[in-house]
């Protein structure tokens, strides 16, 4: 039967830990009751054994009879005065918790009915047919022709005549709605209007502000798109999106709250059950009575409401079909299949195997052979290098994900990835796998075609089919191999190489770190393209690829890139947040871009300068990122905390563990010597070294995502926070 402490630790939410009854410093107080008890007893029998003042005098020297200093009432009376402190938090924790849902609610309920409302004004479908003439009190004449029908949802643009812009304007301006143009239209030109809607008398005024300060706010951060110039279905389509997703986060959050006050009750159940069978007390039932009447668990408003928002979202998002909205309300997460986990053992088995064979036929073919090496190096190499690469980071991504399950890091929710189609630890060993497996298929292929006498240019083309169906692949529309992870991470690649234009998230600059740990990767991504590209298979000289200026100005744009994008996502981030940390952050990545272009000079031009500038930029880029890796991205070296060097809380209980990381990423750190050390080595060793080097960079990057993301974790659950707050598309109603 597993104990209490460890069902509760499983079942609390992470974020909340703090927040809940603390039944293990509870649990240690009755093992002090115990000892008290024990002391007691044995102070009775006194006399009974001339062994006894031996024994006590052995418990002062010992000290264990600090364990039990208080008498045993004083230790019954702290321990209920302690009880009560932890009654406190959690009533304090609950009530603070229902009042910021039941705002949040409140808050939806008001965004939903100026989209309803909203939604009506649109059904019009009205635009302007004939301008009619103007009274001189500004009203339209009695005989105006009226307005017509348009099939249109809305239209944008400005009216044909500067009448009907002067009458439309004139209409809105009578039904609340304000014009504010930053600068008056050039003479002869008719100034756009903000919105073209026939507004009914009987809107309401809240929906008619929240409009008016959408279409604002779109116009000023889209001002060279034309944003805010009209309402179209895209907008409203878009608004209603949102309010959906905040309605499932609220339901979200209010069973969260829920689960908090069932879990409290029985903590506080055991804990006393416990305290009554070391105590011979009969107090639980009296203290359980007034649990009972607590907030935290007498309130039924987090119920209520609950049920309010399951009628709203039923009625209004599924058409009163209660089944599909509880699929949206509480989706379920499917369990690991066993199925992946067979086929992420077969395929290691047939990688393993496959590799091998290829050894074994490498040596029999003397294809390492210092006549053929060159050759067969320049062109294999390549292809292989960037899918072991691929694949290893891919088996480190997955070492992370499991960790972070089992340290219960919610990474789901810190990523924002919906949990429904969020890559698992096995689902990542699988790709992992299956694409080592094909990888190394078809270096067999490739290597028994060239033993049994086909030329290099016939047989070349295997590298670059292999290269082409994994980019097919990844872009295929079918729902086939993981579609919505393959889509997320173009998405998030998409958003870090036009960066600074993209707001930056969280997911964002993680990718983008971890593409500052495979510029080698990038690099034989490069070379294998020219080879495959240019044409170099069909004449087998892939020196073309190796030599001339622009080879060289791409390996340096190849270094840089990674560097840039991520230094671009920083100056966004510092322009949207104005923390200045973010500028600081940007200047370790210069820092990084200039080490790079120094080393790469270096590489081409060894002389005693380039040398005295790769050990200054290479020793101050390196400082740079061992501080902020330490500091700022793992909360570290932190001089005051309890556990020495570290941080307050941590969570993995091994302190130890802490130390040796930052050993490792130490070490890993300043690989950059062996740039600056020249080995007398052939090509082959060469090659073996620097595929050393990457593989060691990508087992750093590894090693850092575990930490940055336990630290990332723990400032969420120093805020409490254990899910989203979306944004709202009417930002009159909403309030931080």
């Amino acid at each position: 039967m597993v104990k209490f402490s460890k069902e509760l630790e499983a079942q609390l939410i992470p974020e909340w830990k703090d927040a809940f009854l603390d039944y293990w410093q509870l649990k240690k107080h009755i093992k002090k009751i115990k000892l008290a008890r024990k002391s007691k007893h044995s102070d009775s029998d006194f006399g009974r054994s001339i062994f006894d003042p031996i024994r006590r005098l052995a418990r002062k020297i010992s000290g264990s009879a600090t364990a039990h200093k208080l008498p045993e009432n004083n230790q019954v009376k702290l321990f209920f005065e302690i009880l009560d402190d932890e009654l406190k938090k959690v009533n304090e924790f609950y009530s603070e918790k229902e009042s910021e849902f039941l705002e949040r609610g409140e808050l939806l309920n008001k965004q939903l009915e100026i989209l309803l409302n909203l939604k009506r004004v649109l059904s019009h479908r009205r635009h302007w047919k004939t301008p009619p003439p103007k009274t001189a009190a500004g009203d339209s004449a009695p005989d105006s022709p009226s307005w017509q029908r348009s099939s249109d949802f809305s239209e944008c643009g400005s009216p044909t005549t500067e009448e009907t812009t002067d009458a439309v304007i004139a209409a809105l301006e009578k039904n609340g709605v304000k014009f504010d143009y930053s600068s008056k239209p050039k003479k002869g030109m008719k100034p756009k209007i903000t919105m073209r809607l026939d507004i009914p008398a009987t809107t309401p005024a809240r929906t008619i502000s929240a409009v008016t300060s959408m279409l604002r706010e779109d116009s000023s951060n889209h001002p060279k798109k034309g944003g805010g110039e009209c309402i179209n279905r895209s907008k409203i389509q878009s608004a209603d999106k949102m309010i959906r997703g905040a309605f499932v986060e609220l339901y979200r959050g209010l069973g969260l709250l829920k689960t908090y006050s069932s879990l409290n009750m029985v903590a506080f159940t055991k804990i006393l059950k416990k305290f009554d069978k070391v105590s011979n007390q009969h107090a639980s039932a009296d203290y359980l009575k007034r649990v009972k009447r607590s907030y935290f668990i007498s309130s039924d408003k987090v119920v209520r409401l609950m049920d309010e928002v399951e009628s709203l979202f039923t009625e209004h998002y599924t058409n009163n079909d209660r089944k599909k909205a509880m699929k949206f309300l509480r989706p379920l997460h499917h369990k690991d299949s066993h199925v992946v986990t067979f086929f992420v053992g077969l395929f290691t088995g047939s990688f393993v195997t496959l590799f091998c064979v290829y050894a074994i036929l490498a040596h029999i073919s003397r294809m390492f052979s210092p006549a053929t090496q060159m050759a067969y190096m320049e062109t294999v190499y390549p292809i292989f290098s960037m899918f072991a690469l691929l694949s290893l980071h891919l088996f480190m991504y997955g070492g992370n994900l499991l960790m972070w399950k089992n340290s219960r890091i919610n990474y789901n929710f810190i990523f924002e990835f919906q949990p429904s189609n969020a890559l698992k630890y096995r689902d990542a060993f699988l790709i992992c796998t299956s694409l080592m497996t094909a990888v190394v298929a078809a270096l067999v292929l490739h290597l028994v075609l060239l033993s049994t006498g086909f030329f290099p240019h016939e047989v070349d083309f295997i590298p670059g089919v292999l290269l082409l169906c994994a980019l097919l692949l990844l872009i295929c529309p079918l729902n086939v191999f993981y579609r919505p992870t393959r889509y997320c991470f173009l998405r998030v690649i998409r958003n870090i190489i036009c960066s600074p234009f993209y707001k930056v998230l969280l997911v964002d600059f993680f990718m983008a770190d971890q593409l500052t740990s495979q510029i080698p990767l990038l690099r034989h991504m490069e070379a294998a393209s020219c080879y495959l590209v240019a044409g170099g298979f069909k004449t087998h000289r892939y020196e073309t690829c190796r030599s001339g200026k622009m080879y060289r100005e791409l390996a340096y744009v190849i270094s840089f890139a990674p560097y840039y994008w991520r230094a671009m996502q920083c100056a966004r981030r510092w322009f949207d947040e104005s923390n200045p940390d973010h500028l600081a952050n940007l200047g370790k990545y210069v820092s990084a871009m200039v080490a790079a272009g120094v080393r790469l000079t270096y590489a081409r031009q060894p002389t005693k300068l380039w040398l005295f500038a790769v050990l200054v930029t290479s020793v101050v880029a390196t400082v740079y990122q061992m501080y902020w890796d330490f500091v700022k991205d793992w909360g570290l070296l932190n001089r005051k905390s309890k556990n020495p060097w570290l941080r307050d809380h941590l969570v993995l209980k091994n302190t130890t563990i802490y130390y040796v990381s930052i050993a490792l990423n130490f070490v890993l750190r300043i690989l950059w010597v062996e740039a600056v050390i020249k080995f007398n080595a052939g090509a082959l060793e060469m090659h073996m070294l620097d595929f050393f080097l990457a593989s060691m960079e990508v087992i750093r990057r590894g090693h850092w995502n575990y930490y940055r993301l336990e630290n990332e974790h723990l400032h969420n659950a120093g805020k409490f926070r254990a899910v989203k707050t979306v944004p709202l598309p009417f930002k009159e109603m909403d309030s931080d």
